[in-house]
């Protein structure tokens, strides 16, 4: 039997060749893989085995994957067929786009910058898998209007973070990195002045998601008083306690850890203002983006006293690659914090555990697998979250048709005339912003009739992307 196909697509005038060409001699086709559908609760557990969809000979598809995803990730993706080079490390914008124009799938991590300008060049891509928590990498509006999904792994890696940051309080509270650092050079220096237990002090965390509640539970653990800010009202975890203001939590706590998304109103929302407010000899920590703070007003409540003391893994410019390149060409202030007592510098590792990238390859994995296969996009960033249940073994004349589009009125009139010589099985239509996503499956359709279907699709003003998979 043959593999089922995809039509091929064209992104606004430019012919998408990014399968075969449609031959009317194809016959429809079922895998003897099949994999779970996703809306599976939903069905009958007697019901005949889903059937895989795949969109063209997997032999066509081409993935990129740039910084060294994980392995689990990359052999998930080459057991669907599909054609995976995986490189070490991110690209230069040039490479990157001469690399880019004809994959269909990419996944990165968090150093790879996927702007309006590269993804221009990329006519055939048409889903990104940031395998990390943050998409602040990736031009999501731009993506969205050009048709192409991005799925992220928002969670998989919480607990690594958690670890440590409680790792981080107790070097920090115990001056340990300034310790070890001077036994490396010989010198011994068993001091007690300024070490602290970290049981009965104050805790607080900004940014109470997920990665701040594993947190909060953790360090109460070890006896630690807890308080959070989080700019909606949250569920708090054993006993913390919620508190009303950025700035109220910054008077209150010991220690202050930060999990925020990078946002503009999140941009230096620690500076010197906020360091002033800190409880002398208090601690910060950050691992969640470099923006956030300000480091030049760290520094200098490093020098002062103020602070006894930082954690950081995350800055506002991180090199591409390992290598001698945390210097002040990269930021003008590196050597300055550098020289800094009592400050940890980790190269943004928080969620680098062997744990925590085994769970985010296989999340983001298959969600590009749905994805590609079945048109899933439950779990997308940037486009509305729709999935049917799998077509089954037993319903070999089905087409599912995607159709992504502009949220203007009328078009659904005019998909369903379009549709409406076929019978639909099913249907589902969600938007987000200025985008819609469509599902359809449709049954007894002819092969003959599939490329006609998806001719008239394509021909409707209002179509960002047609997809047909059967």
């Amino acid at each position: 039997m043959s593999n089922a196909r995809e039509i091929p697509v064209r992104n606004g005038n430019r012919k998408m060749s990014v399968s075969n060409s449609f031959d009317p001699s194809l016959s429809f086709s079922t895998s003897p893989g099949a994999v779970r559908s996703p809306t599976a609760s939903h069905a009958n557990p007697a019901a005949a085995a889903a059937k895989q969809l795949k969109p063209f000979h997997t032999g066509d598809i081409k993935v990129l994957l740039l910084e060294n995803v994980n392995k689990i990730g990359q052999t998930m993706l080459k057991e669907q067929g599909y054609q995976v080079e995986a490189l070490k490390s991110s690209l230069p914008e040039e490479q990157l786009i001469e690399k880019i124009k004809d994959v269909h799938v990419i996944g990165i991590r968090s150093k790879t910058k996927l702007s309006e300008k590269v993804l221009k060049h990329a006519k055939n891509l048409f889903v990104i898998g940031c395998f990390c928590i943050g998409t602040n990498q990736v031009d999501l509006k731009y993506a969205a209007g050009a048709g192409i999904a991005v799925f992220n792994s928002p969670f998989s890696n919480s607990r690594s973070v958690a670890e440590l940051v409680i790792a981080e309080i107790v070097v920090l509270a115990r001056q340990l990195g300034d310790r070890s650092n001077e036994m490396h050079a010989g010198v011994w220096n068993k001091v007690s002045a300024g070490c602290w237990e970290i049981r009965g002090k104050t805790l607080g965390i900004v940014g109470y998601g997920h990665i701040g509640n594993q947190l909060s539970v953790l360090a109460e653990m070890m006896g630690m008083k807890v308080i959070y800010y989080d700019v909606i009202n949250l569920m708090s975890m054993g006993t913390a306690q919620q508190v009303t203001s950025l700035d109220a939590l910054l008077q209150g706590a010991d220690f202050v850890t930060l999990h925020v998304p990078e946002l503009p109103e999140t941009k230096n929302m620690i500076g010197a203002a906020q360091f002033e407010l800190m409880k002398e000899g208090s601690y910060l920590i950050n691992a969640s983006r470099g923006s956030v703070v300000d480091i030049p007003a760290l520094i200098n409540a490093s020098r002062s006293g103020k602070i006894a003391g930082a954690a950081l893994d995350v800055y506002p410019n991180e090199p591409a690659g390992n290598g001698d390149y945390f210097q002040n060409d990269l930021n003008r202030w590196a050597e300055d914090l550098r020289s800094l007592k009592n400050v940890i510098l980790t190269p943004h590792i928080g969620g680098s555990t062997e744990e925590a990238q085994t769970a985010i390859g296989i999340e983001v994995a298959d969600a590009l697998t749905r994805y590609v296969n079945e048109g899933t996009t439950q779990g997308a960033v940037n486009v509305p979250e729709v999935a049917l249940r799998s077509l089954t073994a037993d319903e070999p004349n089905h087409v599912r048709v995607i159709f992504i589009h502009h949220n203007v009125p009328g078009v659904l009139k005019r998909v369903n005339d379009i549709l409406g010589d076929h019978n639909v099985d099913k249907q589902m239509t969600d938007s987000r912003g200025d985008i819609a996503y469509l599902m359809a499956d449709i049954s007894n359709v002819n092969v003959n009739e599939i490329k006609d279907l998806y001719q008239s699709l394509e021909e409707l003003s209002s179509r960002i992307r047609t997809r047909v998979l059967y």
